[in-house]
């Protein structure tokens, strides 16, 4: 079997674009693969256009390996964003054919299951007005619909510091949703790197009643050194690594040992196997594996076969129930939360399949994403970029 070429189809919406790539085949399969880029679609378009003829085509859809070895290393140059990006498409989509060609799904052929379901947790549901009596009944919703976990971000425009009635106020909110929830669901609390270690350690101090279940990058990811600080002084876990794009760039978090629950995101490490090597690595220092997931559904799917054949899970990030209302039937088969869990798939290779013709009814956009804009929580469904 050979790859004959790739077509990609761009899905907008206003604060991100969801790029599926079709990888097609001389035998008349055709796999799935997607990512969500903010502000780099051509970019990442463009680097396909020139993959697909320098690597992509003509390759063996089952050498995943050898394919994203080139792809990565190929054209001699350091691969980022984009180009982990790009292969991560193309990577899921030839998992995707090889489960087909097999008819088993994906985490069978990455060493089989060690769990039937996997827990979720809801993210984009509190694009609401930005009050504890709105977030306390937005709350409310995410448990009525099964929910067990959900993340916010209560910390408006603050960057850097925070002052003192931000501060009071992003409490506020905090323990509107904790009463609305109880204690028995999870809250995980987003910080998006926005500040300086002192303001995460006291903000963390002052949010510890509440009882979050991990504290999210809580200053940006580039200094390690800052993230120790801030792991040093907090009792809570530490969850990062959703902008770090190669797994061998994880490798200083293992020796620092300054984070709890690593987040890559699947469809910026390259994919699949990529991130099944990280979270390998990750277990053999306790840490747990909570994957970044802000796409569509195949982006859910893929991570999903991910977390069946994965010991040290925790949970997947759930965005598409609360923020992709109108463009969900672009994919069908796409994973569903019952109870607070999914459900692991049993149909082959990722279980899903893109409608063409559905994508075509949202032209990319121009995906504007702005975590500093005053209002940002009621204008962008986004919990986590």
């Amino acid at each position: 079997m050979k790859i004959t070429g790739i077509s990609t189809h761009v899905v907008g919406t206003p604060w991100r674009n969801l790029t599926y790539v079709l990888v097609h085949t001389d035998d008349g399969l055709t796999g799935v693969g997607e990512t969500r880029m903010l502000g780099h679609t051509e970019a990442l378009l463009g680097y396909l256009r020139e993959a697909e003829l320098n690597h992509i085509a003509g390759s063996d859809p089952f050498a995943v390996e050898d394919l994203v070895r080139r792809m990565k290393y190929g054209d001699f140059g350091r691969a980022g964003e984009i180009v982990m990006s790009g292969i991560a498409c193309v990577e899921m989509a030839c998992w995707d054919i090889k489960g087909k060609a097999l008819g088993v799904p994906v985490w069978q052929l990455l060493g089989g299951k060690v769990t039937d379901r996997v827990k979720a947790y809801a993210n984009g549901w509190y694009t609401t007005e930005r009050t504890p009596e709105a977030y306390h009944a937005a709350a409310r919703i995410v448990v009525e619909r099964g929910y067990r976990a959900l993340k916010i971000d209560p910390f408006g425009t603050g960057c850097l510091e925070l002052d003192h009635d931000a501060t009071n106020y992003a409490v506020s909110l905090i323990e509107a949703v904790r009463d609305a929830i109880g204690d028995e669901c999870e809250l995980m609390l987003e910080m998006h790197g926005r500040f300086s270690p002192a303001t995460a350690i006291r903000l963390a101090r002052e949010l510890a009643p509440y009882k979050p279940a991990w504290i999210e990058e809580p200053v940006p990811p580039e200094n390690l050194k800052a993230l120790e600080k801030v792991a040093g002084k907090v009792d809570a876990p530490i969850a990062t690594g959703e902008r770090i794009h190669d797994r061998i760039e994880f490798r200083e978090l293992f020796d620092s040992q300054a984070v709890d629950i690593l987040q890559p995101d699947v469809g910026h490490l390259g994919g699949i196997a990529e991130t099944r090597k990280l979270a390998a690595t990750a277990e053999t220092h306790y840490m747990l594996v909570a994957p970044h997931n802000v796409g569509g559904s195949v982006l859910t799917a893929a991570s999903l076969q991910l977390a069946g054949c994965t010991p040290n899970f925790k949970i997947l990030e759930h965005f598409n129930d609360f923020a992709d209302a109108e463009i969900k039937h672009v994919v069908t088969g796409a994973p569903q939360v019952v109870d607070g869990y999914f459900r692991l798939p049993e149909e082959p290779g990722l279980g899903v399949e893109l409608d063409t013709d559905a994508a075509a009814e949202f032209p990319q956009q121009r995906a504007h994403f702005d975590l500093w804009a005053e209002g940002w929580e009621k204008r962008d469904p986004t919990g986590s970029a």
